[in-house]
Formats: structure tokens, sequence, C-alpha cells
């Protein structure tokens, strides 16, 4: 594997072996799920967390690109615009490693394009797999292909069978490659960098967004763009989401002695995520918060022995919530889900809308949904987010971090935010 100095260490790339390994899964999947092709649908590069970008496992390219792919044959990537070629092009010059050859692309992605390619590698009979048909929580709960699209797909192929298989596809790549669990790593440490920076900028009488920016920076400058993270501040902030100021008109909060920073921070290298949940306190912690911490870390370390392989993830769900049963307060959402990707998840509690003040003003939220995903047998070489959280009244710790299952049990590849984090800015 080809490797790049720069400040803070080397950088991993894919090699040409790592795209043959992939190809190489992928041909044997469709001969065993008796497919004649894989017709792959990507979401735009810009989709922030848990994006749906399984054509990226194919091309090691932008995200935003519908794949077909034959049995027999190589790959064909078809882009939403002209700018994918003068960047393919501009790469290939500069000697980047280029998994997709120009003959293979095509312009653009809309249905007139999907169906001529389908026709040209003679698939007018042929059964095809289709990644983007099949829910994906929580933004496609009913799959991200285009209705007009898909009509007019199955209308020009009338004698072919289109069948869904991202599910299928999903849990065969989830087990990582030896390449992308170096890559994993490096996202690691970029997030943890995100974070350091994050504490070292905290402080009374410093603005959130300064917070906010400092992670972010620290993320940029060492070669990723990572997702907008979720970010909240306050004396007891109970939510998960965006800053409010970054889709409404209005100013970043002032931090103040006593609060928290409650912070999901998202690291993204080469489409291999990691995860970094973040509380910082300004100042000393509440009580109520400490005992909270202290629960969810008690949750992290049952998940650390719970995450190993021959378990089921619905097994490793039941072991991490065990010590919430008896604590006394309130678990405030998920704590633990797949990454690389996100197709199983704890499932939301219904403890939340139960617990808030105020909450019962809002739609009714479902008993405690069912586990996502809950037969999913754990290999060697998957990725997990482990984010247990846990409430006393409004004080909320969120803790954890990406924890990757080893040959003989879990490995952490970020365990600094398992733990409530102090602020180390000078005050203003």
């Amino acid at each position: 594997m080809r490797a790049v100095e720069m400040t803070g260490g080397t950088v991993p790339t894919f090699s040409m072996a790592e795209r043959d390994r992939r190809w190489d899964l992928a041909r044997a999947f469709m001969a065993r799920q008796g497919l004649d092709a894989l017709l792959i649908f990507g979401e735009h590069e810009d989709a922030g967390p848990a994006p749906f970008a399984y054509d990226t496992w194919f091309t090691n390219g932008r995200a935003g690109t519908t794949v077909v792919f034959p049995r027999e044959g190589e790959p064909v990537s078809l882009l939403p615009m002209e700018m994918f070629t003068k960047d393919h092009l501009e790469s290939a010059r500069r000697g980047d490693t280029i998994w997709i050859s120009p003959e293979n692309l095509r312009m653009s992605r809309d249905s007139s394009v999907v169906t001529a390619t389908l026709d040209e590698w003679g698939l007018e009979k042929a059964t095809i797999g289709v990644v983007g048909l099949e829910p994906y929580p929580p933004w496609h709960p009913e799959g991200i292909v285009p209705y007009r699209l898909w009509n007019s797909v199955l209308a020009a192929f009338p004698a072919a069978e289109f069948t869904p298989v991202g599910m299928a596809l999903s849990r065969l790549i989830m087990a990582l490659g030896p390449e992308e669990i170096a890559v994993v790593r490096h996202s690691a440490r970029i997030g943890d960098a995100m974070v350091r920076a994050m504490v070292e900028t905290a402080a009374a009488g410093v603005p959130e967004s300064e917070v906010y920016a400092a992670g972010m920076a620290a993320g940029y400058a060492r070669g990723t763009t990572p997702a907008a993270m979720h970010f909240w501040t306050g004396p007891a902030p109970l939510a998960s989401g965006p800053p409010p100021w970054s889709y409404r008109p209005q100013a970043p909060r002032v931090l103040r002695s006593g609060e928290v920073i409650s912070a999901e921070v998202f690291s993204n290298v080469a489409g291999r995520h990691t995860q970094h949940q973040v509380t910082i306190t300004i100042g000393e912690p509440h009580q109520d918060l400490r005992r909270a911490a202290d629960v969810a870390r008690a949750a992290y370390d049952a998940g650390l022995d719970a995450l190993r392989p021959g378990r089921t993830f619905g097994e490793a769900v039941s072991d991490i919530r065990k010590p919430y049963a008896t604590a006394g307060g309130w678990e405030f959402g998920p704590a633990v889900h797949t990454l690389n990707p996100m197709i199983a998840a704890s499932g939301f509690p219904n403890d939340a809308s139960r617990r808030m003040a105020g909450a019962d003003a809002y739609p009714p939220e479902d008993d405690h949904r069912p586990t996502m995903a809950a037969d999913l047998e754990l290999e060697p070489g998957m990725t997990f987010a482990l984010e247990p959280n846990y409430a006393y009244g409004r004080h909320l710790a969120y803790l954890g971090g990406t924890v990757l299952v080893g040959d003989d049990g879990p490995i952490e590849l970020n365990p600094y935010t398992a733990r409530i984090l102090r602020a180390e800015g000078v005050p203003a």
C-alpha cells in the first residue's frame, strides 16, 4: 500500500490490489446471488453523516455517481456533471491511483444513460441486483432512487428482473480489509485531533462557534473534509443535531462557567468513517452529570466485552443496555450503531419523549424501537460507533467512539472520548 507523508504522520491510500479485492468480492456475490449485474445508486457528495455512498466502494472516486457492474467485465461509472471528468483527468495526471478508466465513464446519470448502459452490456433480459431501493434509515426510509428515473428504467426493460440487494451487499462489505482498516485508524486519529482542538479552545466567555470552528479546522488541516458535527451547548443541553445558528439566522451562544458542550464529531477519510461522542464541561461537572457518565461508561465497557466475533448485534445491544436497568435515570438515544456502512442501530428509546418537560406537546414516539439488523453476526474488521448515553434529570452524558472488531476481541480506535472531558481554554 502506497503512503504519503504529511504533518501528523503517514496517510494510507487504497491500492489497485484493494480495488481487485473489492471487485472480486462483488463478482463472487453476484455469482452466489444469481445476478448478471449490479446497479448501484450513490448519494451526492455533500450528504453529511451516514451518507449513502456505495458507489465509492467500487470507484474510489467522488461520491454521487451511479455504477453499473456486469458480472463479466469492469464497472461503468455514470457521472452527474462534466466537472467529474475534469477531476478524473487531473488526478490521473498527478499520478493518483485511479480505479475506473476513462473509457468506462459515462455522462450523465439520468434514466436515458442508465438504460443505454444496461443495453450496451446486453442486460435487457438479465437479473440485476439494485443498491438504492431498500430503506436506509434515518435519511432514506424508502430508498434513494428517484421515482421518475426508476419508472423509466422499468419501462425500458420489461423482461429484466430487478432485485434489491443493498442490505445483503452491506453485510458483505462491512468486514473491512487491511487497507481499509489502516484508513479507519487514520480517520480516528484525525477525529481525536478535532476533539482535542475543541477542548483546548473551550472556556467561559468564548463563543461556541469558535469551539466548533477549532474542531472542524483541525480536521481540514489534516487532509480531510469532515461532515458538519452535531453540537449543542448550555447548562444541561438535551438535544443532538447541528447548532441552531447553522440553519436559523441567530447568534451563537457564549459559553459560561459550569456549562456543557455535547457534540458528535464525524471524521471521514476516503469514505471510511469514525465517530467521536463528546461531552466537555466548562469547569466542574454537575454531580448528576458525573453519575450519568458513570452509567454510560459502564455501558461502554459492557460494549467492549460484547463486540466480539461470532456474537450477534442484537446480543451486543442487550449487553450494552444492562447497566441501565437499575440505574434510575434514562437513556437519551441509540447506544451503538454500525459504521462503514451504517445499516444497524440499537434503536431510539422511548424514555426521551416521556422524561423531557414539554415533550407531551410533540407527536408521540413509538415504544422502544426494535434493534435494526439484530441478527447481524459480528466479524473481524467490522466497525461500530459505541456511543452509550445516560441522563439524570436534564444532565446527559454522551460518550464513546469507534470500535473495531478484532480477531479475538474489540479494538478501541479512539478511547479519548469515552469519558467526560474538561475544557482547557483560557477564559475570555
